[in-house]
């Protein structure tokens, strides 16, 4: 069976720079990262698509086209209407087509584009696809820690959840690992993180594993270059270098969910023992490349 791999990019916006690099002083990570007079940097939102017989699968979301101007010139957010349904007619779909939805957690920039405001209410952007979620990120989503109750919005999710809830179209993934879906000999798995976020889900085939915000851009495949973000740097040190030498081991390229210059790379270890990009893949200036 035919397997298509896409790079869908249905917007780019800008965080801090400081706190996308934590305690890295800002002359090291603004050689490859240049920071605007407000201390930002640019960033890219990018969606993990597969196309397997039936079956069309989109993984995360981005941070959705709803949001008011305020929200939209803090984040200097830049893509079109319908981010998501435009990448898909780049690639020949649409959103109606989508059959799997994979969320890696529900932050607003992985998470923010799964509805749209339809008269004033939030509905599903794929309206027709089934939802995988984390059942222990979800639950954690509801008490957050005041450090990182802010990148939860949940007023936003929350009504499109029902939704698929409410026409049975919720699959829960739960534990460390799992499956997250089969077609035919194709499999799509996951392994979960913690220092980001707890059960932060990576999405993995035979070939990709997506890295969503534990690796969020190549540069911070630098084992101790973790976001100020994150609400146990430590514990995502520790298992940015466990899910790396697996990642090496099973020879898959990774996925950069931020990085504005590359879509992703393959690893390698260097003379010192750290983790490198092998071979780096170039983003497209589009809103979508096969890969």
């Amino acid at each position: 069976m035919q397997i298509q791999h896409y790079c869908l990019q249905p917007a780019n916006f800008k965080l801090d720079g400081g706190a996308m690099f934590g305690i890295i002083p800002k002359p090291l990570w603004m050689k490859s990262a240049p920071a605007d007079e407000l201390n930002r940097i640019d960033l890219a939102l990018r969606v993990w698509c597969v196309k397997i017989g039936p079956r069309l699968i989109v993984v995360d979301t981005g941070i959705g086209d709803y949001h008011h101007p305020k929200f939209a010139q803090q984040f200097a957010i830049q893509g079109p209407m319908d981010p998501l349904g435009e990448c898909l007619k780049a690639i020949g779909f649409s959103n109606q087509e989508v059959t799997d939805l994979v969320l890696s957690h529900l932050h607003f920039d992985h998470a923010g584009g799964i509805g749209r405001e339809v008269d004033g209410q939030m509905r599903a952007t794929f309206p027709n696809a089934n939802l995988h979620l984390h059942k222990q990120h979800y639950a954690y989503s509801k008490h957050p820690t005041e450090r990182d109750a802010g990148s939860f919005l949940a007023q936003y999710y929350e009504p499109v959840l029902q939704e698929y809830a409410e026409k049975g179209k919720v699959h829960w993934m739960e534990g460390e690992e799992g499956l997250v879906l089969k077609e035919g000999d194709y499999e799509m798995r996951f392994r979960c993180s913690h220092g980001h976020t707890p059960f932060l889900a990576h999405p993995y085939d035979d070939q990709y594993i997506y890295l969503a915000d534990l690796i969020p851009t190549s540069n911070h495949m630098h084992v101790p270059w973790v976001m100020g973000y994150d609400i146990s740097p430590g514990k995502t040190t520790q298992e940015k270098r466990a899910l790396l030498t697996w990642v090496r081991e099973k020879k898959l390229k990774v996925i950069f969910e931020h990085d504005p210059k590359y879509w992703g790379a393959s690893i390698e270890l260097d003379e010192r023992g750290a983790f490198r990009p092998q071979h780096k893949f170039q983003a497209s200036e589009g809103l979508a490349q096969s890969l």
